[in-house]
């Protein structure tokens, strides 16, 4: 114990004499190795700056790399069991939890800590986050001493004060169906063919105008990020505040339930969350055998994001609109699924064909799911339950269609105040809706503040006191091919379209 007290107070005497911090029991006052403070070095800064700090950092790293592995064998030999918290991507830090209770306090180093702070910090700040950084990085007990916390913090301060804010009336709003992952069984000339090849998209279409869009600056934000709802229903309008040349926009994807009907047509099974606490796809092979990757909107969006973290304001990423007949995101979990009563021939023969068809399990698996997709950016909205046409639709029908969503979607997926109609129909023309409109005054009554339809113009956002209204663009084979021009803002059709297809697209 006395070549380990020896030890530690070398290496905090080392920290205090090369880095200028006072020998004070902080827990992890140890800056980062130089290639890792070469990362935060922001704009500005002297080369000759960098070049000294850098020598500390190696130095100081040294000796924490042995005082790591001298600990190591004590707590061995000791037979106790020490786990240092791992921070999640992007949720700050406290400090309580960077503590290690097996060393004494006025001895707390960890250099492991320290580096996922500034890596949780930096992810902030590139998603636009940049208050949250500050106070991650001002909450920190070693803050006061800290040079490099103090010079990122100034550096977060400047980059907060070169935004601008957008107006909220020229977001666009983007969305997908499902994407197409083995065309050779998409386009293969059988009867579901054309549909697909309208209203779908491939995935190296797909990749390609995610990419050219994040090029062009676009970043991905939410309506909630737009306009707030209080809990009475009452919308105010919000700020989003980004770096010049950024573009906000909404992006979201229908019918995310892998329908019955697409099996064996060469798109993903279903979303799952693997031992990584990642969510991927599930592929199902001619042969049987399952491949988990990214053959979907939510995993690819998930590992874009991962690498630059810039296209997503505040985490945010996308809207998931769900119905609920045949299940979600995959999962079996409607009723129907339990009690045998009511099902569709599709139903029928998925429980004729799963004999060990477990119910209660596949919600648990799916709420799983869900609850990992939220707590990385992603949000839910309601496609009502059997894909409704609200414009056709009698008010009596819609209220029976949203009670079953309530009950078997919402209970999976959790609460939403987001509805997105499907066909892109609309509960009104495109003057406000009325306070007198009974649809309105049902969806409203029942939690919903955000709209949103079909719209072929670039822009379209309706914003009351009472509710928000957004159209949607159509980034699909039949957008595509019959108007690449209505898409010249976001990509050039040519450099995307996938030769794949069948053409010409059929007209709808």
């Amino acid at each position: 114990m006395k070549k380990r007290t020896m030890l530690l107070t070398s290496v905090l005497l080392c920290v205090s004499l090369f880095s200028g911090c006072a020998l004070l029991p902080f827990e992890e006052d140890v800056p980062l190795t130089a290639k890792e403070e070469k990362e935060y070095i922001m704009p500005g800064e002297s080369a000759q700056e960098e070049s000294e700090e850098a020598e500390i950092e190696v130095v100081i790293s040294e000796e924490i790399d042995e005082l790591d592995e001298l600990e190591r064998l004590e707590r061995e030999e000791e037979s106790e069991a020490a786990e240092e918290p791992v921070l999640a991507h992007n949720e700050p830090a406290d400090p309580k939890e960077l503590e290690n209770p097996d060393m004494e306090p006025e001895f707390q180093l960890s250099l492991t800590s320290v580096r996922a702070v500034y890596a949780d910090a930096k992810i902030l700040a590139a998603q636009y986050n940049y208050d949250a950084a500050i106070k991650l990085l001002e909450n920190q007990r070693e803050y006061e001493y800290s040079s490099a916390m103090k010079r990122a913090v100034k550096n977060f301060k400047k980059e907060k004060a070169s935004c601008v804010e957008y107006p909220l009336e020229e977001i666009t709003h983007v969305f997908f169906h499902t994407l197409t992952v083995d065309n050779s069984k998409v386009f293969d000339g059988d009867h579901d063919e054309a549909g697909y090849n309208q209203y779908m998209t491939t995935i190296p279409e797909f990749n390609k105008i995610i990419q050219t869009m994040y090029d062009k600056g676009y970043v991905m934000v939410s309506p909630h990020d737009m306009v707030k709802a209080d809990k009475n229903g009452n919308m105010t309008r919000k700020k989003i505040m980004l770096p010049p040349g950024k573009i906000p926009f909404v992006l979201s994807q229908d019918d995310v339930s892998y329908y019955h009907y697409m099996e064996d047509d060469g798109f993903a099974s279903r979303l799952v969350v693997t031992a990584d606490k990642e969510v991927k796809c599930e592929y199902i092979n001619d042969d049987g055998t399952v491949t988990v990757g990214d053959f979907d909107m939510v995993p690819l969006i998930d590992s874009f994001v991962k690498e630059h973290p810039d296209f997503s304001y505040h985490g945010r990423k996308g809207i998931i609109a769900l119905t609920g007949y045949n299940g979600v995101l995959g999962y079996r979990t409607d009723v129907a699924y339990k009690t045998g009563e009511n099902l569709y021939e599709d139903q029928r023969k998925f429980l004729e064909d799963h004999p060990d068809f477990d119910y209660d399990k596949e919600v648990k698996a799916a709420h799983r799911v869900a609850a990992y997709m939220k707590q990385t950016g992603w949000e839910f909205a309601s496609h009502t339950w059997g894909h409704k046409n609200v414009t056709t639709s009698s008010l009596e029908e819609l209220i029976a269609d949203n009670e079953r969503w309530v009950n078997t979607v919402r209970s999976v997926v959790g609460n939403t105040d987001m509805i997105i109609f499907a066909f892109g129909a609309d509960i009104g023309n495109w003057e406000p809706y009325a306070e007198d409109n009974p649809k309105f005054q049902y969806y409203k009554k029942n939690g919903y503040n955000y709209f949103m339809n079909v719209d072929s113009s670039r822009v379209w956002v309706q914003i009351t006191d009472r509710f928000f209204r957004q159209g949607r663009r159509n980034l699909d084979g039949y957008r595509m091919y019959y108007n690449p021009e209505m898409l010249d803002d976001l990509f050039d059709v040519a450099d995307v379209w996938d030769s794949d297809r069948t053409v010409p697209v059929p007209p709808i």
